[in-house]
């Protein structure tokens, strides 16, 4: 799988409801070099728009240990930073998404996602509504 570039004519990842993946690596990244007009200066960066909405942020972290499936409904967007081992999730149509260390996994509004079993991971999310107060 080629990397891919953005634009500013890209749609948002979360106008739609579902759930995407994305592999490390996916998309090229812009040089700060470049961008700042410094030479010697070495890192890249990329933005990637999900939504033109303002609303609350909220970050969190997030274990699996191998157990049983469970399904959640997203009413709300969320990104997952897989930080260790691996998540798996499917959706109602029963699509499987593999997340490993360095992935990013999105959900986004009316979507359920069904958290596999077999996964056995570590996560860090943001997502964009107010932290559930069971939760803190």
């Amino acid at each position: 799988m080629g990397q891919k570039t953005i634009n500013q004519e890209s749609k948002l990842l979360c106008e739609e409801p579902g759930i995407q993946l994305l592999k490390a690596g996916t998309y090229n990244l812009n040089e700060l070099s470049e961008l700042r007009g410094t030479p010697e200066l070495k890192g890249q960066i990329l933005d990637i728009p999900l939504t033109d909405k303002k609303e609350v942020l909220t970050l969190g972290y997030f274990a699996l240990q191998p157990s049983v499936d469970y399904s959640a409904d997203f009413d709300f967007i969320e990104i997952k930073v897989v930080t260790k081992g691996k998540m798996v999730v499917r959706d109602v149509q029963g699509n499987k998404y593999v997340g490993e260390v360095g992935d990013v996994l999105i959900f986004s509004p009316k979507t359920t996602v069904i958290f596999d079993g077999e996964s056995d991971g570590e996560a860090i999310y943001f997502k964009n509504v107010a932290a559930n107060p069971s939760y803190l």
